[in-house]
């Protein structure tokens, strides 16, 4: 037993230090600033589209095991989503999303339910107690909501089922079929800030942004998904 804990003890001291040796390696290299300003999106952009017509199997397969990756390392999902949709379109680039992302929050959850279920369990079980009997009553379409309503940053989303020790399966599905709608409208705007760009070789303003088509309509989109999620979890979540 003693030796089962400093194995978990090893190899999650060893995921927490490469979590944070990712995050200095990154910021050591691209302040928020560089990566955030016109010019650095801008000449990447054009600099992935070569890349991207030379091979697009390389680019495709290299999204996916970094998507995968990014999700370990506890990755928010929507930077992800927009980069897939303005790489590859909202077609391609929802589907490259969503499956990876259910693959990278799969196998994370995985690892948390084996390594880290009691840690969760003391720090969020008091917090979602009032979901477990749900959960229990019917876990896939449960889950298939709670995916779907969102509301919770993706990495802690993917780690809060391990209190209710939901099936892989339905954890895989759920997550699936439950992201697709709002993983289509964040790779639409990821296309259309693409498609803004082929459009201007310069800065834009801000109003152009927000007033152009391929933006404001996505952006709709995810309003009424806002709006839907919210009422969903006020009905289904009370009672």
């Amino acid at each position: 037993m003693k030796k089962e804990k400093r194995i978990k003890l090893f190899l999650g001291s060893t995921y927490v230090l490469i979590i944070l040796s990712f995050l200095w390696v990154f910021f050591n290299n691209f302040s928020i600033s560089e990566i955030s300003s016109y010019e650095f999106i801008k000449n990447n952009h054009d600099y992935i589209d070569k890349i991207k017509d030379r091979n697009y199997i390389l680019i495709s397969i290299f999204f996916f095991l970094f998507t995968i990756i990014w999700v370990l390392l506890l990755g928010f999902g929507s930077p992800i989503v927009l980069l897939a949709g303005f790489i590859f379109g909202k077609w391609i680039g929802s589907i490259y999303a969503v499956l990876s992302l259910t693959f990278g929050a799969t196998l994370l959850y995985i690892f948390v339910n084996y390594f880290f279920k009691d840690l969760i369990a003391e720090k969020f079980l008091k917090r979602f107690s009032n979901l477990s009997e749900k959960f229990k009553k019917n876990e896939f379409n449960f889950f298939l909501i709670y995916r779907f309503i969102g509301g919770i940053p993706f990495f802690i989303s993917n780690i809060i089922p391990t209190i209710f020790n939901v099936k892989v399966k339905n954890f895989f599905f759920g997550t699936l079929f439950g992201m697709y709608p709002q993983i289509f409208v964040w790779a639409a705007l990821g296309e259309g800030f693409n498609q803004v760009i082929e459009k201007n070789k310069n800065t834009p303003l801000i109003k152009d942004i927000i007033f152009s088509s391929e933006i404001y309509i996505p952006i709709i989109g995810f309003l009424i998904l806002l709006v839907i999620g919210i009422i969903i979890k006020n009905v289904f979540y009370k009672n």
